[in-house]
């Protein structure tokens, strides 16, 4: 079992870098009990492999077991050898994300935000002691955090889950897609009669639709524009994309070209999925 341990200063990123971590498979916690991780590594183990990766903010919010804690955390980097990661970032920067974000240090009802980060640094060196990585994100932007973590941590690097989907737009467009493309300007072969109750998923309403030549002409364009454009979300980071194809009924149209868009996609080694909402209606 894959197990991180991540921690560092307020403000340093966390929460970016455990929600990127969570888009990849990770099962991931904020904010446990360092006395209750080891107990709950322990159950993970008997679910049969079915808990593989597992990931767990550690830090001051839960400075009441942090000096019981300690011991638990150096079993756990004993039995699981689990990676130990630490992020933090300048003083400046830092009281800077917390005016743009509003929100306050967990120490600060104490002391002033310099000398909260300053008594956050004590508290927990001994984490940043035992750290296998130790990430200043002090030049970090959001979205360049959260690439570094899909970068450094995902199986498939650089590869985004890509769905593509079929609908009819009499059923209504997809709420879930981020971009949606008509394609009822193809010809129709719901008006050719032995094509009516097929799909298209068949051979002759694959064959109908290759012979058009606007078809042609369409989809050498369309997957130009989507091959440029993909690397492009790549880049910022989103770790999936769905992309809806819709035609009157979603049975042939949508259907043909969501499958061929799926083949073309899947040679290019990206992790593409195929869902045709309507076609059994």
């Amino acid at each position: 079992m894959k197990v991180i341990i991540l921690s560092g200063i307020s403000g340093s990123g966390k929460t970016t870098f455990l929600r990127a971590l969570e888009d990849i498979g990770y099962f991931c916690v904020d904010n446990f009990p360092l006395i209750l991780l080891q107990k709950f590594l322990e159950v993970c183990e008997l679910t049969g492999g079915k808990v593989a990766k597992t990931a767990f903010v550690v830090d001051i919010r839960v400075r009441e077991f942090f000096d019981a804690g300690k011991t638990t955390l150096h079993n756990i980097k004993d039995k699981y050898n689990a990676e130990f990661v630490f992020l933090e970032s300048s003083d400046d920067m830092l009281i800077r994300r917390f005016k743009e974000t509003r929100r306050a240090h967990p120490l600060y009802d104490s002391s002033n935000i310099r000398e909260a980060l300053k008594e956050e640094r004590e508290l927990v060196s001994w984490i940043k002691d035992i750290a296998d990585k130790i990430i200043d994100t002090s030049n970090f932007t959001l979205h360049e955090l959260r690439r570094f973590v899909l970068n450094t941590y995902s199986q498939d690097k650089d590869r985004m889950k890509i769905n593509l989907m079929s609908f009819g737009y009499v059923y209504g467009i997809p709420t879930e897609a981020d971009m949606v493309l008509d394609v009822r300007f193809l010809s129709n072969p719901f008006f050719v009669d032995e094509l009516r109750e097929k799909t298209g998923l068949s051979d002759d309403v694959r064959a109908y639709m290759k012979s058009d030549e606007v078809y042609k002409k369409y989809f050498k364009l369309l997957l130009a524009f989507l091959v440029y454009l993909i690397p492009l979300y790549e880049k910022e980071g989103k770790s999936y994309l769905t992309i809806g194809f819709g035609c009157t009924g979603g049975k042939h149209r949508s259907v043909f070209i969501v499958n061929e868009l799926a083949v073309q996609f899947s040679t290019m080694d990206y992790n593409v999925s195929a869902i045709h909402r309507d076609i059994d209606r």
